[in-house]
């Protein structure tokens, strides 16, 4: 079903690689007009490729307040740079501040801008660049349920939106944030696990990346758990069961669970949280 387009405007304050994903999106899924977009960088390439997109660009920061829903796509350690460079103009009713800066808690956001100020705190991943994003997102105390709506359909163009509480923000760093890091390295293990035994590398990563990909689908796509989906795979006295126990003796598992808690725990080191 066709998604219904957003009646506002959008403006980014950071023009970064995140954020032309997150736009191509939203204008691709026809959420938007790409003349209701404006961006503002201090690169100027990143300024001039945003206009060959047909998307409007601003000369400062403080020209993208003409927008409703400001997103925030700088680096962590400008954002309070950038939060001071539009704080004159904040309205709380008019303006909702959507950001997707890393490590940047909400209350961070809220003490920098004005009183009752409607903040959504974004957590994307990489494959927002091919549209296949996993995103968690949590809203401030003053962010409505039209607010979470808006939310969810901009980040929907760009993969799957779940709203989480911000507490929990760091587990999903874990999961969706860092994950795509442990499966890069399965893919390259199980592709050099066919070369060591005489694939050519090219069939073999081509092999590997597809059998993620259709495995990944058939999660996503019916109700079975997946330890079901491995078990339907694994013959009694097979190949599979046999390849399954040595990744058990190897710890593969709580290896992969050790991972998501030792990034959630960086990330609760870099945020601040106990």
């Amino acid at each position: 079903m066709e998604q219904r387009s957003l009646p506002l405007r959008l403006g980014f304050l950071g023009g970064g690689v995140m954020a032309e994903a997150i736009i191509r999106g939203i204008i691709e899924k026809k959420l938007v007009d790409a003349s209701s977009v404006t961006v503002y960088d201090v690169v100027e390439s990143r300024l001039d490729l945003f206009q060959k997109m047909g998307v409007g660009t601003c000369k400062n920061s403080f020209e993208i307040l003409h927008a409703d829903v400001i997103v925030l796509a700088v680096k962590p350690d400008v954002v309070s740079e950038a939060l001071k460079s539009i704080k004159d103009g904040w309205k709380p009713e008019k303006h909702l501040l959507v950001s997707i800066c890393a490590g940047v808690s909400i209350g961070t956001i809220e003490q920098q801008l004005v009183s009752k100020s409607r903040v959504i705190r974004v957590m994307p991943n990489t494959p927002c660049l091919v549209g296949e994003a996993a995103v968690a997102f949590s809203c401030g105390s003053c962010a409505t349920t039209d607010d979470q709506k808006v939310v969810e359909k901009i980040f929907s163009s760009v993969g799957l939106a779940s709203c989480v509480p911000e507490k929990l923000l760091d587990a999903v760093t874990g999961v969706s944030g860092s994950g795509p890091a442990y499966v890069y390295m399965f893919i390259e293990a199980l592709a050099d696990g066919g070369v060591l035994n005489g694939l050519p590398r090219d069939v073999s990563l081509s092999l590997a990346t597809q059998t993620v990909l259709g495995a990944a689908k058939m999660v996503a796509s019916g109700n079975e758990h997946p330890a079901k989906l491995r078990n339907a795979v694994e013959s009694p006295g097979g190949t599979t069961i046999h390849g399954t126990s040595t990744l058990e003796k190897h710890n593969f598992r709580t290896a992969v669970i050790q991972a998501v808690t030792a990034a959630t725990n960086r990330a609760k080191e870099l945020g601040g949280s106990k």
